[in-house]
């Protein structure tokens, strides 16, 4: 069977094979040989001694589990990097078109594409490359300085030796050039400060330490099977400054957060401004570059609400041209602005000197006038005229709308009528209304007086039945005062169906007290005031 690991005739031969093994274990039979003549172990297990049926192993060996494909040409030899052999003088053919070297074709040519290959300018020939033909091991494949020179390296530490040299000359001739200005000064008779001594030294700790760059640098492992991919994170405090969370130990001052090394508040906001070096971390969003940055993005956001298409993100390089563009039309916009309210009103910050009647209101025109109010001498001032149109009246009126007042009514004083654009009836309007007012007088006194002659029985009548009135009408106060209490409970029942009694006893002897009861308490559906009277 193919899809064993080996392949037995029958179940029988397999049998076999297993008590073989058993007395092999046991010490009670040889033990087995491989193909080479060597003995195998009997307690090595099956599936290891057992070849796999693609090998056609006509018996158990261990064979395959050594390294069967061994090959002579791996090898961990050096191989010469970059190495050049031989470089011709013209186009040779089967070279490679670009360069020009025997050793690529064109298509591989690692050299910047020509505008004229070699193959048909036939200069600047490349060399040809050094090419070996063995393997590399296992580790040969995986060693990085497999190839490299060290020597090549020489030219870069002779380009720091020589800055340094160069800088420590050029110290060397500033600390000679100050001395001798010390000494002629003091030939004047001019006396320095101790102080200066110092600044005339050259600290050599100090220039060495400029050469650590990274003497701050700590290693944090982000985002990797062991914390994160490998980064840099540089602690940009100085060491001998005061730490943040140390400049003030008040329980109730600026919080710090140790995980992110951040305080926002000033932890000293009392403390002379010029004399803190540090005043927060939000000092620094509010200030420098983070302001601008902050500026550009709420900008992106109003102009793509307003429908631009810009994004911050996506695009930054738009944003930020949209942005300075605005800036420029802006401010060109707002000296234009300027200008033009200068240009119209003039500026009082200039030297100019305002004109006299704009100074102070009035001039020196002289105008003489005669008995009459006539002018003699000189031009009267014109008044000043409105943008509306005046003096222009209409529908045969002869004066304008708004020239009469009376009872919060505006109107027109030639027949003083209160409805705009209407036509004017002159005297005889006036008239006219003047009557229609005395007629309506009249008639609210007659109505007054009418009133005034009703009997009070009359009215007591009319004012409980309305024009239906019994002749014999006479209501007694208490039974009424009684009635409107039960038309009250009757009408909150009707409201409320859950108050309303299981057993009724209905009563159809209506008394005239009910009755007025029911008028008073009854809702009218066309009184505007029905919504108020509850």
């Amino acid at each position: 069977m193919a899809t064993a690991s080996v392949a037995f005739k029958s179940r029988e031969d397999h049998r076999k094979q297993m008590e073989l093994e058993e007395a092999r274990k046991a010490g009670l039979a040889p033990a087995e040989v491989d193909e080479d003549g060597k003995e195998i172990n009997p307690h090595i297990p099956q599936y290891m001694s057992s070849a796999p049926w693609y090998l056609n192993a006509e018996r158990p060996s261990l064979k395959h589990q050594r390294k069967w494909k061994s090959d002579p040409n791996y090898t961990k030899s050096w191989y010469d990097r970059g190495t050049k052999i031989f470089q011709a003088d013209k186009y040779r053919k089967g070279a490679c078109e670009n360069c020009g070297a025997m050793t690529h074709s064109t298509k591989t040519c690692m050299e910047r594409p020509r505008k004229l290959g070699a193959r048909w300018t036939g200069k600047s020939i490349a060399p040809d490359e050094k090419i070996e033909t063995f393997e590399l091991d296992y580790d040969g494949k995986r060693d990085r300085w497999n190839g490299y020179d060290a020597a090549s390296y020489k030219h870069v530490i002779e380009r720091y030796e020589a800055r340094d040299e160069a800088r420590k000359k050029y110290l060397k001739d500033q600390q000679l050039k100050k001395l001798e200005e010390k000494n002629n000064q003091n030939e004047d008779g001019v006396s320095d400060d101790e102080d200066n001594e110092d600044v005339l030294k050259v600290d050599e700790a100090k220039v060495d330490e400029s050469k650590q760059m990274d003497f701050a640098k700590v290693e944090k492992r982000v985002r990797t099977t062991g914390g994160g991919s490998t980064g840099t994170v540089r602690n940009l405090r100085i060491r001998e400054d005061t730490a943040k969370y140390l400049l003030n130990l008040d329980v109730n001052s600026a919080h710090y957060d140790p995980k992110t090394r951040s305080m926002r508040e000033d932890p000293v906001p009392d403390t002379d401004p010029n004399e803190k070096f540090y005043a927060g971390d939000n000092q620094n969003r509010v200030s420098g570059q983070a302001l601008e940055f902050k500026q550009l993005n709420i900008h992106a956001w109003e102009a793509f609400d307003k429908g631009q298409d810009v994004h911050m993100q996506a695009a930054p390089s738009q944003a930020e041209l949209l942005y300075r563009n605005f800036k420029i039309n802006k401010e060109k916009l707002k000296s234009q602005t300027k200008d033009t309210i200068m240009e119209k009103y003039g500026n009082a910050a200039t030297e100019e000197a305002l004109p006299r009647e704009l100074l102070l209101g009035q001039s020196e025109r002289e105008v003489e006038y005669d008995r009459a109010g006539r002018i003699i001498k000189g031009q009267e001032t014109s008044l000043p005229k409105s943008k509306y149109e005046e003096d222009v009246y209409i529908n045969n009126h002869t004066s304008v709308w708004g020239s009469w007042w009376k009872d919060h009514q505006w109107g027109y004083k030639c027949c003083q009528q209160t409805v705009r654009n209407s036509y004017c009836t002159g005297a005889a309007g006036i008239e006219a209304a003047e009557a229609a007012a005395d007629l309506m007088k009249a008639n609210i006194a007659r109505k007054e007086a009418n009133e005034d002659m009703l009997a009070p029985a009359q009215e007591k009548k009319l004012a409980a039945w309305g024009s239906e009135v019994p002749e014999d009408l006479d209501l007694d106060e208490e039974k009424l005062v009684e009635a409107l209490k039960k038309e009250d409970e009757r009408r909150r029942e009707e409201k409320d169906e859950r108050k309303r009694k299981y057993n009724l006893k209905w009563n159809d002897d209506v008394t005239p007290e009910e009755m007025e009861a029911y008028r008073m308490k009854r809702v009218h559906h066309d009184d505007p005031m029905k919504d108020f009277l509850n």
